[in-house]
């Protein structure tokens, strides 16, 4: 079966807060099996490159960091005509990248039917491979926040065991 949803994971991980979308992507994809139709992915700093990645996709779903112009850590569910508006006023670290992503697949006709961002306010983008306790504290909101997009979407997934076999996940981190 081909994919029909993405989930997308951006940043660059040796900037701390920087590279939580990949983080994020990573921890997801070590804590739960997904099904075939989706494609989890760390685009970390790949900008237009993505490209061929959304072709064929029904539904987008990006993880990053996002200078939201709140307090560290605050999460933000952005759809559809939503995010290159916030992108705009220069307030995502890969709003170069995502912004040319977004318009070169509409211009190209391969534009899903539906593309979500979820950002999360960076507290320190410095030098360093790990995230800061803020964004630490917040990460499990930041992954359930992943996971109940996903639910929407009717993505079925199953929580990993320590022997290889899989729960049905039961909405708990």
């Amino acid at each position: 079966m081909n994919p029909k949803f993405s989930l997308i994971g951006l940043g660059n991980i040796l900037l701390r807060d920087e590279g939580v979308g990949v983080h994020a992507v990573e921890a997801l994809r070590k804590k739960y099996d997904f099904p075939d139709l989706i494609r989890l992915l760390d685009g970390g700093t790949m900008g237009l490159d993505l490209l061929p990645y959304l072709e064929g996709m029904e539904k987008i779903l990006f993880i990053d960091a996002v200078d939201l112009k709140k307090k560290p850590g605050t999460i933000a569910v952005l759809e559809d005509d939503e995010i290159p508006s916030i992108l705009r006023p220069a307030l995502s670290f890969h709003q170069v990248g995502l912004s040319d992503l977004l318009f070169a697949s509409k211009f190209m006709g391969m534009k899903p039917s539906k593309i979500t961002l979820i950002g999360i306010q960076p507290e320190k983008i410095e030098t360093g491979l790990n995230l800061s306790e803020i964004l630490n504290e917040s990460f499990g909101k930041l992954l359930e926040t992943i996971l109940e997009k996903l639910r929407e979407w009717g993505v079925e997934f199953r929580e990993k065991t320590r022997r290889g076999l899989a729960d049905v996940h039961r909405h708990s981190l």
